[in-house]
């Protein structure tokens, strides 16, 4: 119920929070955090999950502890110590499907009994419903350690005996209190919730109207409710999100940059000269492609996709001198500044002797070099500029910036590369990405983006050999390779030790094995945590031969290039994800000669079995992409960042492709109709698409 019944003509938008039972200033201020302000507001947080809470129908031990809820009466209970600062109350519950243990832990208080509520409420006799995570006791049998209990009541119902709704919450509230003012707003608001998508569409694709939707969303009778709910609100993030990608191609297409290109060939022959290697013929098609687009009158927007090793650098290198040769200057953003460092490097050498001035802005800078850097490019002193996110802040700013590359694409957000475009006015603009990305999840990531793909590697190119070891067997292989004069990496998932986590760690496995088994021979450590400027001295010890194994985390995943390293030992393979492990085994079989990649774990679920299975079989960037979304979902290849900026709360691009396809067609065919949404029947489209993408973070200009 409302608090406030005359307040009940006005609708859930205008509502405030505050109007609902039990919701205060200082509830309103936690529900803030979320984003949530207004009943539509609330109506529109969607559960993260649904916890199957129907009575439990039998308890055998489970092998792994496993959530179970259920329904029946108190048998007996008692209370217990367990040490100094530890409750427990235990009570015996029979139910249907047998007699059950039940546990609560409470923490001691000296100033009350923390069991008392429980003792006035479990009592034998008492009915009650329990939800806990069911675990194998000491004796065998199944006991449950209570999460949440109820007394059966008409409330109760919200929590137990149905698909119940989990939601994301910040600290200050719990799962109880969120469903009940969840279920007041619905009760009350569900018809207030607007409908953005054109009635054309809904039909044609049969969805759920939204009062339907919001309540299935929320508290589902059954799984075919909750699945035509999800549908629903699924299709409609996809829907607003495929239109603002096309709009923002129109717009970038209906630019116009003021400036192009000839190709000159001042720089572009003498650099194509110094590679010592011919370009693959995918790598002069991506070329050609970039070279059309950048003299084009309007600004350039092209993703270069490739496996790794495929030559991405080179093809980028290729348009930086296109920019230079005809006066401007080119930016390179890298995620990170082991990898800026590295293509600083790369474009030193490859460059050295021709008149082109090159300079790094990373956070190593100390205050004076990094003034008088930005003294530079401001004046257009330097020609490129590579760098971190440092090349977005604001005192960055550059005299004529006309081409921005960034490296490693799907480690930033939208919003990071729309910030770099802005450093110059209406810039072309070249994101590149080693993670191959199927079809169907680049209309999603990159839907404003022409797309140019790598799929041939650089002849001579030997796959590393891969193989699923013992620890023994691989520190074994690592001492021949370095006996050969070769290098090696050994890779770990975590830097610290952990008692919640048993895997290795990089420091404490560097102390093992740089004091026993390779004390004879030089090793280094890199992991996150380092400084910025200990994590470059390793590289440079590294990459000059006096440290011969490297021992590290995931930080050398990307952009490492040392060609002499042959041999790479990953430990705990089964927890990295399989474009993970990909990466990390592209950092060898970079010089000539063979090299292998030996993975080392105990992979204990048939997704982490099948991990290994796959990487043991393929070096195809592409199907390993595409198994990879299959086994854990988009998120590997999508990144929490661009997540966030996608504003999905329910999308899975892993699972959703179907109807992402049919999000895509609608979007076209709608702006085919009416390419700027003036028509009066797609007014809510345009307010709905301003609030998500103009206003929320100037993606697209609406006027």
């Amino acid at each position: 119920m409302v608090n406030d019944t005359k307040n009940n003509f006005q609708t859930a938008s205008e509502l405030s929070v505050t109007s609902l039972r039990g919701v205060g200033q200082s509830r309103a201020k936690t529900l803030e955090k979320l984003g949530i302000r207004s009943l539509l507001d609330l109506l529109r947080h969607f559960p993260r999950d649904w916890q199957d809470r129907h009575s439990a129908e039998n308890f055998p031990p489970p092998e792994q502890p496993a959530l179970k809820a259920f329904f029946g009466r108190v048998v007996h209970a008692r209370s217990l110590s367990a040490g100094m600062r530890l409750s427990l109350f235990k009570a015996e519950i029979a139910t249907g499907a047998g007699t059950v243990s039940a546990v609560w832990f409470r923490r001691k208080n000296p100033r009350f009994d923390a069991m008392e509520s429980l003792k006035k409420e479990i009592y034998p006799g008492a009915d009650v419903w329990v939800v806990g995570r069911a675990e194998t006791s000491v004796s065998g049998k199944c006991e449950v350690h209570v999460e949440e209990y109820y007394l059966p009541n008409e409330g109760s119902r919200l929590h137990v005996d149905r698909l119940t709704p989990v939601y994301p919450l910040t600290e200050g509230l719990t799962q109880k209190f969120f469903r009940e003012i969840e279920w007041q707003a619905l009760s009350g608001f569900a018809k207030d919730v607007p409908e953005f998508v054109p009635h054309l569409i809904t039909a044609k694709r049969q969805l759920l109207v939204p009062e339907q939707a919001v309540k299935g969303i929320h508290f589902p009778q059954s799984r075919l409710e909750l699945e035509e709910a999800r549908r629903r609100f699924v299709y409609e993030e996809l829907f607003f999100l495929n239109l603002a990608w096309q709009i923002k191609r129109r717009q970038t297409r209906e630019a116009d940059k003021n400036f192009t290109y000839q190709i000159k060939r001042s720089l572009l022959t003498p650099f194509k000269n110094k590679l010592g290697f011919e370009l693959t013929a995918a790598q002069k098609r991506a070329i050609n492609e970039i070279f059309s687009d950048m003299q084009e009158s309007f600004p350039m927007s092209r993703l270069l996709q490739g496996d790794v090793g495929s030559g991405k650098t080179a093809v980028a290198i290729s348009a930086i001198l296109l920019a230079v040769e005809n006066g401007a200057q080119a930016a390179l953003m890298a995620p990170s500044e082991i990898l800026a460092e590295q293509h600083f490097a790369t474009l030193s050498r490859v460059l050295q002797g021709l008149p082109v001035k090159i300079q790094i802005l990373t956070s190593r800078l100390k205050p004076k070099e990094r003034n008088e850097a930005l003294g530079k490019i401001k004046n257009g002193q330097v020609d490129i500029v590579v760098g971190t996110h440092a090349l977005i802040e604001d005192d960055v700013v550059f005299k004529n910036l006309r081409l921005a590359v960034v490296d490693e694409q799907h480690r930033f957000g939208v919003r990071q590369r729309a910030t770099l475009k802005r450093k110059g006015r209406l810039i072309d603009l070249l994101v590149m990405t080693a993670t191959p990305i199927p079809r169907t999840l680049a209309l999603a990531l990159y839907g404003d983006l022409d797309v140019s793909t790598l799929d041939q590697m650089p002849p001579g190119r030997i796959p590393p050999k891969t193989f699923f070891s013992s620890e023994a067997k691989a520190l074994e292989a690592v001492r021949r390779e370095i006996q050969k004069g070769r290098q090696a990496y050994i890779v770990y998932p975590v830097i610290e030790e952990s008692a919640k986590q048993d895997l290795l760690s990089a420091k404490a496995e560097f102390k093992r094995l740089n004091e026993g088994v390779f004390s004879d021979i030089p090793c280094g450590l890199i992991h996150g945590a380092l400084k910025s400027a200990d994590k470059i001295k390793v590289m440079e010890d590294f990459n000059s031969g006096k440290i011969k194994i490297l021992i590290a985390t995931q930080v050398i995943e990307i952009g490492i290039d040392v060609p002499n390293a042959s041999i790479m030992v990953i430990q705990n393979a089964e927890r990295f994800g399989l474009a993970s492990l990909h990466q990390l085994r592209g950092r060898i079989g970079r010089g000539s000669g063979d090299s292998e990649c030996h993975l080392v774990g105990n992979p204990q679920t048939p997704e982490s079995k099948r991990r290994i299975e796959i990487l043991l079989e393929s070096h195809d960037g592409f199907r390993l992409s595409e198994e990879d979304m299959a086994l854990r979902g988009s998120g590997e290849i999508i990144g929490t960042v661009q997540h966030g900026d996608f504003g999905f709360h329910l999308a899975d691009l892993s699972k959703d492709q179907e109807i992402l396809k049919e999000a895509h067609e609608d979007a076209e065919q709608i702006l085919s109709q009416d390419p700027i949404l003036r028509l009066p029947e797609h007014e809510s489209l345009r307010m709905r698409l301003r609030d998500l993408y103009q206003e929320h973070w100037s993606f697209i200009d609406l006027a």
